[in-house]
């Protein structure tokens, strides 16, 4: 981790965020007055998982019965529970 003032942030911000995109510096603080007030880290992005969640749930054939009625209940502004 190192630090750096916000003033040198401005001057030398692509740099920093190429060192970050690339992995030469996992984390980077910036400072104002010598105290830390934000870190520029790497987005971690996790790959999306589809169907995970097979099989484990049952949808009701009727999922859909009530459709018109709660849509009514929306645009009449009668939401009486």
């Amino acid at each position: 981790m190192s630090m750096v003032n916000i003033l040198e942030a401005k001057t030398h911000l692509s740099r920093l965020v190429e060192d970050i995109a690339s992995g030469v510096k996992s984390s980077i603080v910036i400072a104002r007055n010598g105290k830390p007030v934000a870190e520029l880290v790497p987005i971690r992005k996790s790959p999306i998982k589809f169907g995970l969640l097979k099989g484990k749930y049952v949808i009701p054939d009727d999922i859909d019965a009530d459709n018109a009625e709660i849509a009514e209940m929306f645009s009449s502004g009668s939401l009486d529970v």
